[in-house]
């Protein structure tokens, strides 16, 4: 009863929030942040980003991209959701980061291909683990490369790259 309980008071926080992802990918989210920071309960709080600060950023981030997640008041760290591409579609992928903004965690959310999912695996993912906004990535020097995923891998390690580069540019505009 008590993690029926939960698990409603979790989904109801989605419903609520002012964001737009699927359902599909609300459940995933909520599942990697319950088992990163060891909680049952949290809240989701979208962060807004001005359009002056966005214009220096190398993408866009929009209230459904960017969150802080927080556990009776106390601020646990920061969701990033976002699409990347490979070979013929995108896929979705999450990055988690500490109170500190370091990466605690990158998860592929929604893989589309019939191949390259090997970047789904949590032994490859773990490289991303905590880099901060001062790390630049560099694929098959930094990240090792997938044999079968290098379209996929190289992407995932170009937007891990890009988010670490506006990670910067928003602490330095003091949005975290």
């Amino acid at each position: 009863m008590k993690r029926f309980l939960s698990l409603f008071l979790v989904l109801i926080s989605f419903t609520f929030l002012s964001f737009n992802i699927s359902n599909r990918l609300q459940k995933k989210v909520a599942k990697e942040i319950k088992k990163t920071f060891s909680v049952e309960n949290f809240s989701l709080e979208s962060i807004p980003v001005s359009d002056a600060v966005n214009k220096q950023l190398t993408q866009v981030i929009s209230k459904e991209n960017l969150f802080k997640i927080t556990n009776n008041s106390a601020l646990l760290g920061y969701a990033y959701v976002d699409k990347a591409p490979s070979k013929t579609d995108e896929f979705d992928y999450l990055i988690l980061l500490n109170k500190d903004l370091i990466v605690a965690k990158t998860k592929i959310l929604i893989y589309r291909e019939d191949y390259g999912g090997e970047i789904g695996s949590k032994r490859w993912l773990k490289q991303f683990i905590g880099k901060t906004f001062k790390d630049t990535l560099t694929y098959e020097q930094d990240i090792i490369a997938i044999s079968g995923a290098t379209i996929s891998a190289s992407s995932m390690t170009i937007a891990v790259n890009k988010f670490l580069q506006n990670l910067a540019i928003l602490h330095q505009n003091k949005v975290f």
